[in-house]
């Protein structure tokens, strides 16, 4: 198991401090996560593996989980598939790949955010904290759940739009933006959550596409009932 020197001085940060655990099989990486995360205040438990992580596991409750993708053995996938079956954690997964399927397969299987590498410190710390705000805030959905707002229904878990009995075509960027704000379940989710990452990342995409899902879920999309814009912070999902 490794250790992170700095850690150990672990004891001046309050009791009531976020504790992540960090699973990724890169030595420097792993080492490197803990030290910034614990310079900004959270407690950091670090694996290099799935197995480690289900031992450290049995010994801690975190508020948080990064994985990594691409790991020797079990995936960061496979772990977060195991971990959704009995926990509603927040998870963000770590991960060079940049496709968007993998992405979609991500909030599909339950993650919460996904961020490839190289990534820029400053971004994990505000995503890792929005995931954690949005699983505490009053109201947060409880994981594979069906969100309905109106007609409407979403399944989180399977990325179903359905209105009645009614499937809702939509794409795979509308099923991720869609998946995020109904995890959210009524609470604001900033422009920032909502771009993810490379070519998606402009925020005036994120415009777009919630234009988009309005016109297939709205009866005046100009005066949105449920995907209501938040000015100066993002959007949230109306859900009933």
């Amino acid at each position: 198991m490794m250790a992170v020197p700095s850690m150990k001085a672990g004891c001046d940060l309050p009791d009531h401090a976020p504790h992540i655990l960090v699973v990724d099989d890169d030595r420097r990486v792993r080492e490197l996560l803990a030290r910034f995360l614990y310079e900004q205040g959270f407690r950091v438990t670090a694996a290099a593996n799935v197995p480690e992580a289900r031992t450290k596991a049995q010994c801690f409750v975190f508020d948080a989980l990064v994985l990594d993708v691409m790991m020797p053995g079990e995936s960061g996938f496979d772990y977060a598939r195991e971990v959704r079956q009995t926990s509603r954690v927040p998870i963000l997964m770590l991960t060079a790949r940049s496709n968007p399927n993998d992405r979609v397969m991500g909030l599909e299987i339950g993650a919460d955010d996904y961020l490839p590498k190289p990534f820029e410190p400053r971004e994990l710390i505000l995503r890792l904290s929005n995931i954690i705000k949005r699983r505490t805030e009053p109201g947060a959905s409880r994981g594979g759940e069906t969100v309905t707002f109106g007609p409407f229904s979403y399944r989180i878990d399977r990325g179903e739009l359905r209105r009645d009995d009614e499937t809702i075509r939509i794409t795979e960027r509308e099923r991720e933006i869609l998946s995020i704000l109904a995890s959210a379940a009524g609470a604001n989710v900033e422009r920032e959550t909502l771009a993810g990452n490379g070519g998606f990342a402009a925020e005036r995409s994120i415009d777009v596409q919630i234009n988009r899902l309005r016109r297939k879920t709205e009866v005046d999309p100009a005066n949105p009932l449920f995907l209501q814009t938040v000015r100066g912070v993002g959007y949230r999902l109306a859900v009933d």
